[in-house]
């Protein structure tokens, strides 16, 4: 199938009905994060009525799992779909964050997604979120389409949406949690760090294994 040679300006709400179009199948994994928040507010003005999907990992903080309701509500023709691995909490993130990642959040998605089968994926990714996202393009091939619609938007223009459109943004994020994971292994951002520097910081970890090459996702 021929992709669209999207410029660079392109507004995110066209590069969504496109893949409506195109996708008729997609689905939306999120994190509900700001830029989470703000996609779902795009898709579901592009006419998106499909699955949002949250992994619950247990060890989320309060405020993610209140924003998610929060959404659910606000948006009742999404259907809200959380997924856990069914594990308890446990310190594996101490000694081994890649396992735990890959546990508790890589393979319940994966699995229902083997299961789903979308042929394409709506994701929340943007450039200037770290150093690993710099290339990043509105379509990634891949065992299935990745579809950025927020690639080029930076973090200004994310908040300027969120806040013209009142959107219940994850109030951690105001207080320097610039990029929401787990508690055990989420911090404030500090000055002149990119917005996923408070993720495994001190780890040698940037990318839980969701979004990392041509993986089952």
């Amino acid at each position: 199938m021929p992709r669209p040679d999207f410029a660079p300006d392109t507004h995110p709400l066209e590069v969504i009905r496109w893949a409506l179009r195109e996708y008729p199948d997609l689905a939306m994994p999120s994190a509900f994060n700001l830029n989470g928040v703000v996609l779902i507010d795009l898709a579901a003005r592009a006419g998106y009525s499909g699955e949002v999907l949250f992994v619950d990992t247990a060890l989320h903080f309060r405020e993610t799992l209140e924003t998610r309701d929060r959404l659910a509500q606000r948006y009742p023709r999404l259907s809200f779909v959380t997924l856990s691995a069914g594990l308890e909490p446990d310190e594996r993130y101490a000694s081994d964050p890649d396992a735990c990642c890959a546990a508790r959040k890589v393979a319940p998605l994966s699995t229902y997604l083997q299961a789903r089968a979308p042929s394409a994926l709506l994701n929340a990714r943007s450039r200037d979120q770290a150093s690993t996202r710099a290339n990043l393009g509105f379509l990634e091939e891949g065992s299935r389409v990745r579809i950025n619609p927020l690639a080029y938007w930076d973090r200004a223009t994310l908040e300027a949406y969120a806040r013209e459109q009142e959107l219940p943004v994850n109030p951690l994020y105001w207080d320097g949690f610039l990029s929401v994971g787990c508690w055990p292994c989420t911090r404030a951002v500090r000055p002149g760090e990119d917005a996923r520097a408070g993720r495994w910081a001190g780890r040698g970890k940037t990318e839980c294994g969701l979004w990392v090459g041509d993986r089952s996702l």
